[in-house]
């Protein structure tokens, strides 16, 4: 089915601002020469003795009731938070859950380094009440719900692609592309009544005196416009690079990049079925993101015990569990990396874009250590485990003294150095 041209009764809320970049201090243990250490290693703790795990990214989980959404949620985030029912509209409140990111590189370097903590990244899931055909319109529990997605990095799709009579689906069918055009038409309404209540005040402000950023804002929001009225998501309108933080700032629904999630049956859980098949072509023309996953198997997989598990999935034919493949598809998505701290104290993963330079990694850890950046001594991953350590990448030459221009790569164990 091709895109249909939307339509609307405009009167639904503005778009809220992104809110200002959680600068709360966070602990950093780092391997370094004391005497460089001291001067960090005050400011850090006294203004923040408690530690926490580094943020990865947040993932809105949408989807139409009765596909298996909260069931995967509460397998992932190992809570029942998510009252997971067998009826429409049982995630009454938005579910926020975090979970380490499984990192098996990150158990390796803590083991040579002898750490006596390990914090993972994080990954946030933010799970939806389910979505229904005319929720943009108040059908179900309407759209009151969608702003707390708004602020996500990713939204994934939560797709039913098993057969079970026993579960009903909310139009009486089984078709997962029928389901994601429902969610992603619901998203786009929301998002053309946002736009259109916006572009009214952005205008009066263009048109009088030479306000530029209203003149900014106003063609991005028209660019959005054209596409969202031609049936199709905002992330394809022709945005420049310059006019892309102008466009995360509106914070559009269909702006966000898409992760298919195939909701299979334990049998397909391997190697998918009919119905992931169809919405893994379609991902992939979408240049969208695709993972298959049966959430009755995640539910099982997370009440057992570490010791049970590794069992439990070869029993399966599993090579890993789904959240290592949600996590890394995400990852895929969203073009992301990760770099790792590493000492006795602690072994920490910490998550950049691709692409990022060595002072704004730096500045992941605090904002004082881009500031003041002079350099990071780095050791690629490899190098690290192969040679046992920091003491014999020193040895082997295989340290190196990285600068403002070195772009972090996928691995690295940092160690930056910074001026007060």
């Amino acid at each position: 089915m091709g895109p249909q041209p939307l339509t609307h009764a405009a009167n639904g809320p503005g778009i809220p601002r992104r809110p200002s970049p959680d600068k709360t201090l966070k602990p950093f243990r780092f391997w370094c020469n004391p005497k460089t250490a001291v001067a960090i290693r005050s400011i850090v703790l006294s203004a923040a003795p408690k530690a926490e795990a580094s943020m990865g990214f947040k993932c809105g989980i949408v989807g139409l009731p009765n596909v298996g959404k909260s069931t995967l949620f509460n397998a992932l985030t190992q809570t029942a938070a998510a009252e997971a029912a067998n009826y429409p509209f049982c995630t009454i409140e938005p579910n926020v859950g975090e979970v380490g990111v499984p990192d098996e590189r990150l158990d390796k370097l803590a083991a040579i380094a002898g750490s006596k903590q390990i914090l993972p990244t994080r990954l946030t899931f933010v799970d939806i009440a389910g979505l229904v055909r005319g929720a943009s319109k108040g059908e179900g529990l309407g759209n009151q719900f969608l702003g707390h997605i708004r602020e996500v990095d990713a939204v994934a799709y939560v797709l039913r692609c098993f057969e079970d009579d026993d579960i009903t689906h909310v139009e009486n069918r089984i078709d997962p592309l029928a389901d994601a055009e429902v969610v992603e038409t619901e998203l786009m309404l929301a998002d053309l009544e946002s736009l259109e209540k916006r572009r009214t005040n952005i205008e009066k402000k263009a048109k009088t005196g030479n306000d530029k950023e209203a003149k900014a804002q106003l063609s991005v929001i028209d660019k959005a416009l054209e596409v969202l009225r031609e049936g199709k998501p905002a992330r394809v309108a022709a945005i420049t690079p310059e006019e892309q933080p102008i466009m995360d700032g509106l914070q559009l629904l269909t702006s966000k990049p898409v992760l298919y999630v195939c909701n299979v049956d334990e049998g397909s859980a391997a190697n998918g079925n009919s119905f992931s098949d169809v919405v893994a072509k379609r991902a992939a023309e979408e240049g969208a993101g695709c993972v298959v996953i049966s959430a009755k198997i995640e539910a099982e997989f997370s009440s057992l015990s570490p010791e049970d598990r590794t069992e439990f999935l070869k029993e399966l034919g599993l090579p890993e569990a789904g959240l290592n493949r949600l996590i890394r598809a995400g990852y895929s998505l969203l073009d992301l990396v990760t770099y790792f701290t590493v000492g006795p104290k602690e072994a920490r993963a910490w998550t950049i874009n691709r692409g990022t330079k060595a002072p704004q990694a730096a500045g992941v850890i605090h904002t004082d250590f881009e500031k003041g950046f002079i350099r990071a001594e780095t050791i690629a991953y490899d190098d690290y485990v192969t040679l046992g350590g920091e003491v014999g990448a020193k040895e082997a030459g295989k340290m190196r003294l990285e600068g403002k221009e070195y772009v972090v790569k996928d691995g690295d164990v940092m160690h930056f150095r910074f001026a007060n």
